[in-house]
């Protein structure tokens, strides 16, 4: 449904002008992603194809294509797309990987991981963003997501093992039970930090002698907390 001058609600003009607009930003947007290191073909595809402001509400949808985290509901925001970028790229998904989300946001990060994987599980303690997420992935026709209300922090023990694990929001180490949960040969990647201003975007791969830990670089994110949120 478009308005009189052709504009659909939260999206980008249509029409040929509007094709071209659209298309421009996505080459931009692209283009802005390789000069931050993301290389992975797979991984720029998938954010090509996932729409941003898709997940984005009013005003702040006109800034889905530019590489800054944004505000949604719950105090909340939805990450920078260079670091959804790099952050699956470094979680190197296959197409037969089972996938857990630890912090469902606004949903556009599951949505990219859905295009790599076989399955994504994402969870999170607010319940309303998990129906918003939900209502996004059913209109995009991402049937292979499901998407839990629930405390992320202990994981998803009854679907567990993963072959992949990915954390978006901070813990001061990386929490015993998603590591536990994590398939021998699996990786988990996750920011980690004892305040929100000092944190390092980790990869842990887990081995069948112990865990091998690489840091990628300095992050900001949302505290990782315990238990459901009151919403």
């Amino acid at each position: 449904m478009t308005d009189a001058a052709g504009t659909p609600p939260n999206g980008p003009p249509t029409g040929p002008t509007g094709a071209s607009s659209r298309a421009e930003q996505i080459m931009r947007f692209i283009f802005t992603l390789r000069s931050k290191g993301v290389r992975d073909p797979a991984v720029l595809q998938a954010m090509e194809r996932i729409d941003r402001g898709a997940f984005l509400r009013g005003v702040f949808a006109e800034h889905a294509y530019e590489d800054m985290p944004l505000p949604i509901a719950c105090g909340q925001t939805i990450s920078q797309p260079s670091v959804v970028a790099l952050m699956t790229e470094a979680l190197a998904v296959g197409p037969r990987d089972k996938v857990l989300e630890v912090g469902t946001g606004s949903g556009y990060q599951a949505a990219v991981l859905s295009l790599l994987a076989r399955r994504v599980y994402t969870v999170e303690r607010h319940r309303r963003l998990v129906s918003e997420a939900r209502a996004v992935f059913d209109r995009l026709g991402l049937s292979n997501i499901t998407a839990i209300a629930a405390d992320g922090s202990f994981g998803l023990p009854e679907q567990a093992p993963f072959d992949r694990i990915i954390v978006t929001a901070a813990a001061e180490d990386a929490p015993g039970p998603l590591l536990a949960q994590l398939r021998t040969g699996g990786i988990m990647v996750l920011p980690v930090g004892q305040s929100d201003t000092v944190q390092s975007l980790i990869k842990v791969r887990k081995l069948e002698t112990g865990m091998e830990y690489e840091e990628l670089r300095t992050v900001r994110f949302v505290p990782l907390l315990e238990g459901m949120a009151r919403d």
